[in-house]
């Protein structure tokens, strides 16, 4: 997947990084990545001493990106990285955020079911803007990072960030993705314990961000672009 990324951004521009969080794998992913480092200097790796959890990784890389435009997506290979290149030609003055969204999402019935359910609840109790708050496969002006503060260390992170997004005045345009069969690792979410906790959790992040308002803001005038 860094190779393809490589490849990938070559084609847009030369400026770019790739951050790769190793949350604290207890596999050879870590060494894998040094190596892999020393081949790309373009790639940086950020080694955790402890596990972070979803949302605490992804503060961790977001706080590392230094170019105006940030790219993040799964290291499972169910969105194939190539796919940026749908993303970039969206790029214009009035739009902050280009997200993807699933084509058909490509997983066991009862996830389809699930996902989708969840995409509109989701939608309806925190009023977000975009049809697939899951598809992490987006494309963010740095800016949206230094303007919000993100907290959510787990899997409420994507609704976090993009219901802060929106109130702080952020555009967002949608593009479709194409969405694959996982390949690498097994998910977490589909267990009693863990769909519990994440009910809690984003009862917890509904409270504080609709209930309460907590966290809202003004986004600043846009900024020429820099690719």
């Amino acid at each position: 997947m860094v190779v393809a990324s490589v490849l990938t951004v070559r084609s847009f521009t030369d400026d770019f990084e790739i951050i790769v969080g190793n949350d604290h794998s207890s596999d050879h992913t870590g060494a894998v990545l040094d190596e892999l480092a020393q081949l790309y200097p373009q790639l940086k790796v950020l080694h955790h001493p402890k596990n972070l959890g979803y949302g605490g990784n992804l503060r961790s890389l977001f706080a590392q990106a230094s170019k105006d435009w940030v790219f993040y997506t799964d290291g499972d290979a169910q969105y194939d990285v190539r796919e940026l290149a749908v993303l970039v030609p969206e790029i214009r003055p009035h739009v902050d955020i280009v997200n993807g969204y699933k084509i058909s999402r490509n997983d066991p019935i009862n996830r389809v079911i699930v996902g989708r359910a969840y995409q509109h609840l989701m939608r309806w109790a925190f009023g977000l803007p975009i049809r697939d708050v899951d598809c992490d496969f987006r494309l963010i002006r740095r800016k949206c990072f230094t303007t919000v503060a993100l907290e959510s260390r787990d899997g409420t992170l994507p609704v976090e960030m993009v219901k802060k997004f929106h109130d702080a005045g952020f555009k967002f345009a949608e593009v479709p993705v194409n969405h694959f069969h996982r390949v690498y690792g097994r998910s977490q979410f589909f267990n009693p314990r863990r769909l519990l906790r994440v009910v809690k959790d984003l009862s917890k992040l509904w409270v504080k961000l609709v209930w309460h308002k907590q966290g809202q803001t003004t986004a600043k005038a846009h900024e020429p672009d820099r690719i």
